[in-house]
């Protein structure tokens, strides 16, 4: 009995290839609407799954291939000489491949307008089904769900090669294909009903890149994207020159497009480890990046720099006087690419940085299980703020103050920020006391200290880092508020005429 192979795909890439390569090996072709139809305007020979159920198509093509003459052929186990009998007695064709991939659901959750029909009408249902099955009964019938997969596939059959071994790897490629496709389905219907922490919490990711390796070179590693993400991401980023990104690059990177997020000015944003060495705003990028660099020139060495406006002639020449390894940036122009190219390992990555949702989950993994909460979002308007102090602070100081507060926000805790005309002077990062963190912020700061303002991520339990503050020439702080010796904090800001400004928010990051 000659072979049969069903075909029937949505992204017709190289499928006629792929089915003449299969005829010509002698099997023969089922196929479905507009595959079957593809397939007869490229004369391969193929069979319309309802002339083998002998039942149309129907409810729209909802119902195809739903049938015991598709799954039995599908299911049935060569070796169980009771299943083969069951075929035999009720007319059933073994079916010996099955090449389908499904409605594009992505797509037309992607599309402009879409409406919530057609997502609807785009969850496929038999492919999956006959995806499924055909993977079950790996032993005996080969899956195809990727076209990239069709040239190994065939070059397989030739040489009599593709045995249970190759069949079982594209089984498993089937499994993690069909939980992609349903856990995209899962969180459209949470988002639909406003779930946010369901039960089970079902996350799904596409590869980008493997990775040489993860932090350190004993540990393996690859970069996914989340496919659904919306707003600008790094994943989206194009790279433009430079070698390839490891793992604590993409790391860094991230932590640069999250801080740069939150200014909307021309800003020039330099990460090292995760936390910001310097950031500066202005009102051309030049001047931000000669400010983000003048922050801290020691620890930008090495580090990554993300930027908000395009890359010009004279900002590149900057960024080429220093060793870096990453430049992000919304463009650049041809002169700074000539500048920046010269540089054989700089990264460039071009990432347009429209407005986007930036409502997302954050998923923290921990032995044996995940932390799911949503993104730190959280903003303060100026109305919003609090003055416990007698001295409020000047114009100036509440735009460093709030400079300086959304700065604090991406700076591991215990976190401590000064700031001076709309660039950081001191961070202090990480330090398991908030002294600790102060007093490093305050000794990078060295002169540049007096005149500036402080931003603290969480409250002052202890009067110590005030008085701190008040030893090298800080005006006036800002922090969340809410400790129960707020006042001794309070009492030492009035004895000294500094302004304290109360957020009402804290922004611990662990």
């Amino acid at each position: 009995m000659k072979k049969q192979a069903l075909i029937s795909v949505s992204d017709k890439t190289n499928i006629t290839t792929f089915a003449q390569g299969l005829v010509d090996l002698d099997y023969d072709i089922l196929s479905t609407g507009g595959t079957l139809k593809a397939l007869k305007e490229a004369d391969i020979p193929a069979k319309a799954v309802d002339e083998v159920t002998g039942f149309p198509e129907i409810l729209g093509g909802r119902v195809k291939t739903l049938h015991p003459f598709i799954h039995g052929g599908l299911l049935a186990k060569r070796s169980n000489a009771d299943h083969m009998n069951q075929l035999e007695e009720n007319n059933i064709a073994p079916i010996d491949m099955v090449v389908v991939n499904l409605y594009p659901f992505k797509q037309t959750l992607q599309k402009e307008g879409v409406s919530g029909d057609e997502i609807i009408e785009n969850i496929d249902i038999g492919g999956p089904t006959m995806l499924r099955a055909a993977a079950k009964n790996f032993a005996d019938v080969a899956v195809v769900v990727n076209p990239s997969d069709y040239e190994t596939v065939i070059e397989g059959l030739r040489a009599d090669s593709f045995g249970k071994a190759e069949r079982k790897k594209l089984a498993a490629k089937v499994f993690q294909h069909t939980a992609n496709y349903d856990a995209m389905i899962a969180r459209y219907f949470s988002e639909e009903t406003e779930e946010a922490f369901p039960e089970t919490y079902t996350v799904t990711y596409e590869k980008v890149q493997s990775l040489r390796y993860g932090e350190n070179p004993h540990q393996q590693a690859a970069f996914y994207q989340n496919p659904l993400h919306k707003g600008w991401s790094l994943a989206a980023a194009t790279q433009l020159h430079g070698k390839e990104l490891s793992f604590n690059n993409i790391q860094d990177a991230n932590a640069a497009l999250e801080i740069l997020s939150e200014y909307k000015e021309p800003t020039a944003v330099a990460v090292k480890h995760m936390n910001p060495c310097g950031i500066g705003v202005s009102d051309n990028l030049s001047s931000a990046f000669a400010k983000a660099y003048e922050a801290d020139p020691i620890s930008i060495f090495g580090g990554i720099v993300a930027v908000n406006s395009e890359v010009d002639a004279e900002t590149a020449k900057q960024l080429s006087e220093i060793f870096l390894e990453i430049v992000i940036a919304p463009g650049f122009t041809d002169e700074a690419m000539e500048i920046l190219t010269q540089k054989k390992n700089i990264r460039l990555l071009d990432l347009p940085m429209q407005d986007g949702d930036s409502g997302y989950h954050k998923l923290t993994t921990v032995k044996g299980g995940m932390l799911v909460q949503d993104n730190d979002a959280g903003e303060v308007a100026k109305d919003a703020l609090t003055f416990p102090t007698k001295r409020q602070p000047s114009d100036k100081e509440l735009t460093n103050l709030m400079f300086a507060w959304k700065a604090v926000k991406h700076v591991k805790s215990n976190a401590i920020v000064l700031a001076k005309d709309n660039q950081t002077v001191g961070v202090g990062a990480g330090q398991m006391n908030r002294i600790g963190s102060a007093q490093i912020a305050i000794t990078q700061a060295g002169d540049k200290a007096n005149g500036a303002v402080l931003a603290s991520d969480a409250f002052f339990p202890m009067r110590d880092t005030v008085e701190a503050a008040v030893a090298a020439g800080v005006t006036a702080i800002i922090q969340p508020g809410g400790s129960k010796r707020d006042q001794d904090s309070i009492d030492v800001c009035d004895e000294h005429g500094i302004a304290m400004v109360y957020t009402g928010m804290r922004h611990f990051k662990h």
